[in-house]
């Protein structure tokens, strides 16, 4: 299932593709792309899996990058 979020105060287009390569590696995941200049996620993953991992992304974004958020 391919899905597209919103991201909030993603400042650093480094960090960007940090959370790419942490989250690229959760179980269920397909592809991901985090784009600095959209401001945007967008993952393919397991439907099933999806709000585990959503979870999962969202700690990994607030420890790259403490004040952004996914806005799910």
């Amino acid at each position: 299932m391919k899905k597209t979020y919103r991201m909030e105060n993603l400042e650093c287009a480094n960090c960007a593709a940090k959370m790419e390569d942490a989250i690229s590696k959760l179980e269920g995941v397909s592809s991901i792309s985090v784009s600095f200049i959209s401001q945007r996620l967008i993952i393919d993953a397991d439907e099933k899996l999806l709000p585990k991992i959503m979870k999962k992304a969202q700690k990994i974004v607030c420890k790259i990058e403490p004040d952004c958020e996914i806005v799910l």
